[in-house]
């Protein structure tokens, strides 16, 4: 049986990489002035930055039940094997959603439906579908693609800092004086992801400096170069370029893709933020 690979927009991976392995993205919501818009297909990134530009404060919910069904559904009709791998469960709502319709479709239809919260966001999400998505063109089963997917997803490492500390206020990730204070002084913060959650690592003066500083921990980290890095950035192309001219110039990396942070964790994170997604060295060793 064919498997079809599902995901949501919070993977942001590029959309030519999306159609060349007809990945299914089912997306969250953006809500603008009231109205909901669907991420990637209602609204774009490019209009939220300008939306956050023009001083618009935006918000998001997660991905409905129907949006759901409406796949699973198509997916199981059409004889497939579906996987969905999931934004984390952590940070948003839809992957529970996700898990309830799926069960309600497999009682419905007796279809073949698994999902994976892979406690992960952003490319780093979308490296592991990615994967997914590369092992089902080549024909690989359901339990071996889901095998892979949570084991990788065990040891993916997310690194970020971003421009403007007043969006980590609005999320509760930090207080409204340290906000304050930190983009007065020009600090940025560095953070990871840590079993689904947006945990901060340090603090450094500056954005160079900062991203100098997540290469830093890029080499703690990974022991592997050789494999497909992802960075993505929130509107600040000249620094996402920087980073992976510093990966290529210090690791020899050759496998990046970098791509735009899409539209509902660019309304968490704000302007300017940019991340680096890899497995880490405790991969290598088991």
């Amino acid at each position: 049986m064919a498997v079809k690979i599902i995901t949501d927009s919070a993977c942001d991976l590029p959309q030519d990489l999306i159609r060349e392995y007809d990945i299914e993205v089912v997306p969250l919501l953006v809500v603008m002035d009231g109205k909901e818009y669907a991420d990637g297909q209602d609204i774009s990134p490019e209009h939220v930055y300008s939306a956050i530009r023009a001083g618009k404060v935006l918000t998001t919910n997660q991905a409905p039940a129907h949006f759901f069904r409406r796949v699973f559904t198509e997916c199981v009709a059409r004889g497939m094997s579906c996987i969905y791998i999931a934004f984390s469960s952590k940070l948003s709502g839809t992957c529970h959603t996700g898990m309830m319709v799926a069960r309600q479709v497999r009682e419905e239809t007796q279809g073949d439906i698994e999902v994976v919260d892979t406690l992960c966001g952003s490319l780093g999400q979308g490296l592991l579908v990615l994967e997914a998505a590369k092992m089902a063109k080549a024909g690989a089963g359901k339990e071996q693609i889901v095998a892979r997917v949570q084991e990788l997803a065990r040891h993916m490492e997310h690194i970020f800092t971003v421009d403007d500390l007043e969006y980590l206020r609005r999320g509760g990730r930090i207080g409204r004086a340290s906000a304050y204070v930190g983009n007065l002084l020009n600090i940025k913060p560095l953070l990871h992801v840590k079993e689904g959650l947006m945990i901060p690592i340090e603090k450094v003066r500056g954005k160079k400096k900062a991203i100098k500083r997540l290469v830093e921990l890029v080499e703690e980290r990974c022991s592997n170069f050789r494999q497909t890095i992802g960075i993505a950035h929130a509107d600040d192309v000249t620094a996402a370029q920087y980073l992976k001219e510093l990966l290529q110039t210090k690791f020899g990396c050759k496998d990046i893709i970098v791509n735009v942070v899409g539209s509902v964790l660019g309304c968490h994170i704000g302007l300017g933020g940019v991340a680096v997604f890899f497995l880490n060295k405790a991969l290598a060793a088991t």
